[in-house]
């Protein structure tokens, strides 16, 4: 068997059209509250960049992908966290013009505490718990044998990783992102911290989850081959991700430098803290 049976996922369905309406919705009916006269809510870039976001969720959850990782492949369940965690959420946020974030940040309290938690080192701490909590082999077998906990095991995830790309990708001044090198620091050590489990997945002798090892044998893997390519998954396809983010934001600090040297890059950061400051008070 090459691939499983087709079957629709309603709720996956629910969740990307929910997400995608509601963003439309915003534009459409709170955007021309929030924008100056003559300009537009989002632009095509942003709408674009939102509305891939939520296909690529739609397409982690569906057919063929949602029903492999589930039933057959650890590997397959690698890409669709590789999915939900690396690629989804800096796509969102991308899409997310500054004034919609901000209403859906109005309350005080959620403000600091979205504030807070998107402070780089807690970001960084916060992702990176979650990935050995979701790679556990007590959780994963929890999460696949009870599909409500498997939901929330995704949402806890991908709310994880939305506060790991904030200083990378942010769209609000008043929490800004991270200076060039500092987003490149940044990631760089996103690369390295899960090369731990990563091995543990590469470099096992025996299989860790018992789900895959009494699951159904398919594209004739063993369940350990599976693991072994679950861990390649998550360091090289991972790195690979963060790698090529490292490289577009070199060149466009290289690009901005040649443009307008460092005394602007300084000025920039000049602003960026002054902003940060005055919205602290």
């Amino acid at each position: 068997m090459a691939l499983p049976p087709f079957a629709l996922h309603p709720d996956a369905i629910a969740v990307a059209v929910a997400l995608e309406g509601s963003y439309l919705w915003a534009l459409a009916r709170l955007g021309p509250q929030s924008v100056s006269e003559g300009q537009a809510p989002a632009s095509r870039r942003q709408i674009t960049w939102f509305s891939s976001g939520a296909a690529v969720i739609l397409v982690a959850s569906s057919w063929p992908i949602h029903d492999l990782s589930e039933r057959y492949l650890f590997s397959v369940h690698m890409v669709q966290h590789t999915l939900i965690s690396l690629v989804a959420p800096p796509m969102l946020l991308l899409g997310m013009p500054a004034w919609l974030l901000r209403r859906m940040l109005r309350p005080r309290a959620l403000r600091a505490i979205v504030r807070t938690l998107t402070r780089p080192f807690i970001a960084l701490v916060i992702f990176n718990a979650v990935i050995v909590l979701t790679h556990w082999p007590l959780v994963v077998d929890l999460m696949l044998r009870h599909h409500p906990l498997h939901l929330v095991g995704h949402l806890v995830l991908f709310s994880a990783a939305t506060l790991m790309w904030w200083p990378v990708v942010s769209p609000l001044p008043e929490m800004p992102t991270l200076s060039y090198p500092g987003r490149m620091l940044y990631l760089f050590l996103q690369s390295i911290v899960p090369t731990v489990p990563a091995s543990f997945l590469t470099f096992g002798s025996t299989p860790l989850y018992s789900f895959y090892v009494s699951a159904p044998r398919i594209w004739g893997w063993s369940a350990l081959t599976d693991q072994t390519v679950a861990g390649l998954i998550m360091k090289l396809a991972g790195g690979a991700i963060l790698w090529t983010v490292i490289a577009v934001i070199f060149f466009k600090w290289y690009l901005l430098e040649q443009q307008g040297g460092w005394d602007e890059l300084a000025l920039r950061d000049v602003e960026r803290d002054v902003r940060t400051e005055m919205s602290k008070r």
